[in-house]
């Protein structure tokens, strides 16, 4: 898969130091993987949550933190719309 939205993560990463190894982690597993419809991410993410237009809800680091991604499966592209702590997540409205 293609990720748009590194930036998103790399800023993330610098205000949560911790998350460093976690989202790297899920950064080369996203980019390796090949998704083709959601029950692809859904063998892999059992906790992912998913949303209307394609939008996936990953946890990442245990739940720690969150991660809301549009995948466009007939182009392999992975979106990143938002990443933050759970507590974060849980003060927006997806």
């Amino acid at each position: 898969m293609t990720l748009v939205g590194q930036d998103k993560i790399d800023a993330f990463i610098k205000r949560n130091a911790q998350a460093r190894k976690p989202m790297q982690a899920w950064v080369a597993e996203v980019t390796n993987a090949k998704w083709k419809t959601s029950q692809d991410i859904k063998n892999r993410y059992r906790s992912a949550d998913f949303l209307k237009n394609n939008r996936v809800i990953f946890n990442v680091k245990g739940n720690s933190y969150r991660l809301v991604a549009k995948i466009t499966y007939q182009t392999a592209v992975v979106l990143v719309e938002w990443i933050g702590t759970h507590a974060e997540y849980d003060k927006k409205k997806f």
